[in-house]
Order: C-alpha cells, then sequence, then structure tokens
C-alpha cells in the first residue's frame, strides 16, 4: 500500500517477507538489484535488522531522526536479499511523517518502501500521482496530502569510514559535518555513472524522468535564460511543443512555450518541493522537449540537480555555445516622434519567421508624452490585416544601446544624433544602409493617404531584405 512520508509517497511491504519484496518489485516494474529502504519507528528497532553500528549512527539518529536521512549497514540475517537488492547492507530510515509512523507501528515496525511510482517516473509527492502510475497494481492509497519536502532522503552509507553520500536529499553534507566531521560524496552523485551494484535507490537506471525529453541548460542564469529562449523559438518553429522550468525570478524573460514555475531561488525548498509535480504536469501538457534552468550545486542544490541530472539522462547544455551563436538579440527601430514609420516596421517584422528569436521594437528620438500611431498609419496597418491600435509613442533611451541590440533608423538625421547623445553606442545604422538599398526610406508625414500606402508598401520591401540578412548569419559571421 502506498503511504505519505515528509519526503514522497512510499510503497509499503513487509520488509522481512521476501514475497513482499517481489510483489514491490513487479508492482514498481522496478529492477530487482534496486535495493527498498526499511521504514522503522523506534531507534531500538535498528539492532533488530542492523549489524555492526557505529558510534556515529546513533549520534547522526540522535539529530536527524526522525526526518529525511537514511543510513546505510550491514544488515542482519533476518533481512531478505529480496528486500536489499543481494546486497549484504541493509538501508534504514525513520520518517518524521505521522500517518507513516503509525502505518510502521501498526503492521510489525518494519516497512520497505520506495517511492510509489512507476520505476524511472518522476517521485509521488502527492496521492494522485500514486493512482496515474500504480491504480489497479496496489491494494491501497492512503491520502496524506501534499508532501512537505518533495525529494528522497538522503541516504548516507555507514559501512565506510568517513561515511559517504549515495543520494543528496535535505540532510545536507555540511549538515552532516557538523555533527560527525568529514562525510564523502559517491562519485554517481556528481553525475558519473558506473558498473558498480548500487548500494541505494536512484543510484543507477534513469529516474524520476517526464515523457518528454529533458534538457538541463547550463551558465549564468542571463546566459541560461537566453540559450532556453532560443532552444524553445527553435522547437517551435519546428512545430514542436516545449515545455520551460523556470523560477519566479525569471518567469517573466519568458515569451514562447510551456511554462512552469518550478520554485524561488530565493528558498530553494521551494524548488525541491515542487520539482517532481512539475515533471508530472508537463506530461499532461503533452510537451515534446522540456529545457530546465540549472540551479547552485550546494546545500539542497546538490539534491535538486542530482534529481533533474538524472531525469534527463544527464543530458546538459552549456548555455555560452548557444549565446555565442547570436550576433543580435534584439532590433529597435528609431523614427522621429515613434508614431509612424518605427511602429510599422517593427509590427512588419514581427511576422517573418526567423532562424533565431529577437525582440522587435521601436522608439523616437523626440517623444515629449506618450502618443498614439498616426491615424493614416493605422488605417494603412488594418487595411493589410495588422494594427498599431493601443500602441503609445516610446523615447529612445540608453537601455537601446548594448553589443547585442541593432538599432535601425528611419534617416541619417536620427543615426547622427544617436551618435552624439550616446557616445558608447554600437551597431547603430540607418535601415537603408544595413539592408543595401540605395533610395532613401519615404516618409509619409502630411501626406495623403495613399503616400502611406507606398510607404507601407516600401517598409515591407525593406523588411523583406533585413529578414534575408538577419537568417543569413551564422556563428563566426556578419
Amino acid at each position: 500500500m502506498a503511504f505519505p512520508t515528509e519526503t514522497v509517497y512510499g510503497l509499503g511491504a513487509n520488509a522481512l517477507d521476501e514475497e513482499a519484496a517481489r510483489k514491490t518489485y513487479a508492482a514498481k516494474g522496478r529492477p530487482s538489484d534496486n535495493p527498498l529502504i526499511v521504514h522503522i519507528a523506534e531507534y531500538e528497532d535498528l539492532k533488530q535488522i542492523a549489524v555492526d553500528i557505529p558510534a556515529s549512527a546513533k549520534v547522526l539518529a540522535g539529530r536527524f531522526w526522525p526526518g529525511p536521512l537514511t543510513m546505510v549497514f550491514k544488515k542482519d540475517a533476518k533481512v531478505p536479499y529480496g528486500t536489499t537488492g543481494g546486497l549484504d547492507t541493509v538501508a534504514v530510515r525513520m520518517p518524521s511523517d505521522l500517518v507513516a509512523r503509525e502505518l510502521i507501528l501498526a503492521s510489525g515496525g518494519f516497512v520497505s518502501a520506495p517511492s510509489a511510482n512507476t520505476s524511472g517516473r518522476p517521485s509521488p509527492t502527492r496521492a494522485e500521482h500514486v493512482e496515474e502510475d500504480l491504480s489497479g497494481k496496489i491494494d491501497m492509497i492512503l491520502d496524506g496530502g501534499s508532501v512537505e519536502i518533495g525529494l528522497e532522503s538522503t541516504v548516507l552509507d555507514m559501512t565506510v569510514d568517513p561515511p559517504v553520500i549515495l543520494r543528496p536529499g535535505a540532510v545536507t553534507v555540511g549538515m552532516l559535518e557538523k555533527v560527525i566531521g568529514m562525510v564523502g560524496i559517491d562519485e554517481t552523485v556528481l553525475g558519473a555513472e558506473n558498473g558498480k551494484v548500487p548500494k541505494a535507490p536512484g543510484m543507477k537506471y534513469r529516474h524520476y524522468a517526464p515523457n518528454a525529453k529533458l534538457t538541463i541548460v547550463e551558465g549564468n542564469i542571463r546566459e541560461e535564460v537566453l540559450a532556453i529562449r532560443q532552444l524553445v523559438y527553435d522547437a517551435v518553429n519546428h512545430g514542436k511543443k516545449a515545455g520551460i522550468i523556470a523560477t519566479g525570478e525569471t518567469l517573466h524573460y519568458y515569451s514562447n512555450g510551456v511554462i512552469k514555475v518550478v520554485g524561488s531561488r530565493e528558498d530553494e525548498r521551494t524548488i525541491a518541493k515542487n520539482l517532481f509535480a512539475v515533471l508530472r504536469e508537463f506530461d499532461g501538457e503533452g510537451v515534446d522537449e522540456i529545457y530546465s534552468e540549472s540551479f547552485a550545486m550546494r546545500g539542497i542544490g546538490n539534491a535538486i540537480m542530482n534529481r533533474l541530472d538524472k531525469a534527463a539522462g544527464h543530458l546538459r547544455l552549456p548555455a555560452a555555445e548557444i549565446v555565442r551563436r547570436q550576433k543580435y538579440r534584439r532590433i529597435v527601430f528609431v523614427s522621429q516622434s515613434d508614431t509612424c514609420r518605427g511602429p510599422m516596421a517593427a509590427a512588419i517584422l514581427r511576422q517573418k519567421r526567423f532562424r533565431q528569436e529577437y525582440v522587435i521594437d521601436s522608439r523616437g528620438m523626440v517623444v515629449l508624452f506618450p502618443e498614439p500611431v498616426n491615424p493614416k498609419a493605422e488605417a494603412v496597418m488594418r487595411s493589410n490585416g495588422m494594427t498599431l491600435g493601443g500602441y503609445t509613442s516610446i523615447p529612445f533611451s540608453e537601455t537601446e544601446i548594448a553589443d547585442d541590440i541593432l538599432v535601425l533608423t528611419m534617416d541619417e538625421a536620427q543615426k547622427h544624433k544617436v551618435f552624439a547623445e550616446y557616445e558608447e553606442a554600437v551597431s547603430i545604422y540607418t535601415l537603408n544602409e544595413f539592408v543595401g538599398e540605395d533610395e532613401p526610406l519615404l516618409n509619409p508625414y502630411g501626406m495623403p493617404l495613399n503616400i502611406y500606402g507606398l510607404c507601407y508598401e516600401n517598409i515591407s520591401m525593406l523588411m523583406d531584405k533585413l529578414t534575408k540578412k538577419l537568417n543569413s548569419y551564422t556563428e563566426g559571421e556578419g
């Protein structure tokens, strides 16, 4: 039966019964060399199932039990090899969840309990997650609501000196070392796979995986956001549905794809609690690809990245490589008052298909207060299936000056004014100059409506040329 703990929901069975272990593996579809954790409710019960218990174990239990710490010991003969995955060691934990404690006491004191999900899937943090995976395969689900922590327990191997973390969790290496001194970290925690028989769950095989392909994008946070934006833009352009694992701090930087906020970088415990639930939510969205930001490898961040890495099958992309391929990321059209040609050009360009994502804006050199677009410009745009309704002029400022921003002015006068007012200005061209067009851009100000129509056609032709030029850029060129 499935039951809640403070970490994730567990799939409970009699830890001292070989047949119960077999049924557990069958229900989960779990490889039988992946050991199960034995859950106890009293410290004295540890002595019935483990031998050669070091003195440091009692110290750790006094500090972290009940709680999200599993310790690995040499097993007593009464613990069947079915429970330990064929090993001579046994993993033991004392959960703090009151429902779990009462269940353990009521059922004899020794409950083997891996996470209550289909093997390889994200671990369950709510009863409905268990039902999704195991409905019809187990006898009962105890619904205790949403769990407190959201990641499985820390697993610490006590059969070696110094003890070694086999799986990171909410009890961090720093917390352990404050109590018992030096603690090692198994190489698999850092992402390396090997052929060793695993001493703890989650050390082998792909774990925690959503249905879609998951990729971790690594770099500083700015690089990660820019790279994920581009990767999702590419996916959407190829007809795929892409998901983004974002944080509360980065949400507003994304516009494409299915965006899920996993928590806040200010409190990574929120990320730990929500991670598995978010991975499952993407399955419901039917996404083809998922891109995740990375998190700092310290404290509980180690546990978060360990789970993400295994869910992604160790698939990581360096953000800097993707960002480096992009010559420009933003295009700003500059006109005198930002009420006609600039907004028209921006609106037309946004309709084009690009090989990379661009933020496209327009600004004015002389904007004393926000003004709506010229009515004749709006009439021409509407006749061509677009609108500038609701747009009001925005003044040009220093925020439009950067190495990756392409500034395109309508006339030479605006170009010279930008250079005169902003000494650090780079990548400033007239629109005609940049696309290689000799004829100056038509200015319809004060002219009849048909001249505005000619201006629209002029701008449309230039936008076709601009699109072709932007799409011709490749890494190292331009």
